[in-house]
């Protein structure tokens, strides 16, 4: 099968999960520095729900590039991959909604958790559609971000019980460490 209709899809979910996050938002009630400051937690938690709606589709964009063609276990991994990431609007709401607390911020970390799982199985999915030693698996190599992200995941979902600000700048780390650009499917790409 064709990859196309597949991008188009999950650019479109994650477009409307953008989108959900941004209509959570909510206009200061005065025009003052305080009234904005009152909403930054809120503004804080989208910016960091938004990075991580970001890394997904950029790296879900590198990985599909090197993706020939699909079949139906790459579908339903990547529609699995889209449960967990159409949740970040819900767990972001809901920590803010209850100003950080213990619970909420464990279930956010347990959806990113789930989310990088989901990625996981797609990746796998893809590389078992194009066999070992295929583009996609000589690119990815030993992946030390995908498989040190769950650790901290875990560890940010333990620190959420003992003060939940702690959770969250686990969950920060993380999407930090993926902000730094990944080349190498880039390099891979630029050398074949």
């Amino acid at each position: 099968m064709n990859k196309n209709r597949l991008e188009a899809f999950s650019d479109g979910v994650l477009a409307i999960v953008i989108t959900i996050m941004v209509l959570e938002l909510h206009v200061p009630a005065e025009p003052t520095w305080a009234a904005l400051l009152h909403e930054l937690p809120t503004l804080l938690s989208y910016v960091l729900s938004f990075v991580y709606v970001g890394i997904y589709w950029n790296n879900h964009h590198h990985m599909l590039h090197l993706a020939g063609r699909i079949n139906g276990s790459v579908l339903w991994a990547n529609l699995h991959l889209l449960f967990w990431l159409s949740l970040i609007p819900f767990t972001t709401r809901w920590i803010n909604d209850t100003g950080l607390a213990e619970v909420p911020v464990l279930v956010y970390g347990l959806d990113l958790l789930l989310a990088a799982i989901a990625y996981y199985i797609l990746k796998l999915a893809l590389i078992r559609q194009q066999g070992r030693g295929g583009a996609l698996d000589a690119a990815m190599g030993q992946d030390w971000k995908g498989k040190g992200s769950p650790v901290l995941y875990i560890a940010g979902m333990g620190l959420s019980l003992v003060n939940p600000f702690l959770g969250i700048a686990a969950y920060t780390v993380v999407a930090a460490i993926w902000l730094i650009p990944d080349r190498r499917v880039e390099r891979f790409i630029a050398h074949t």
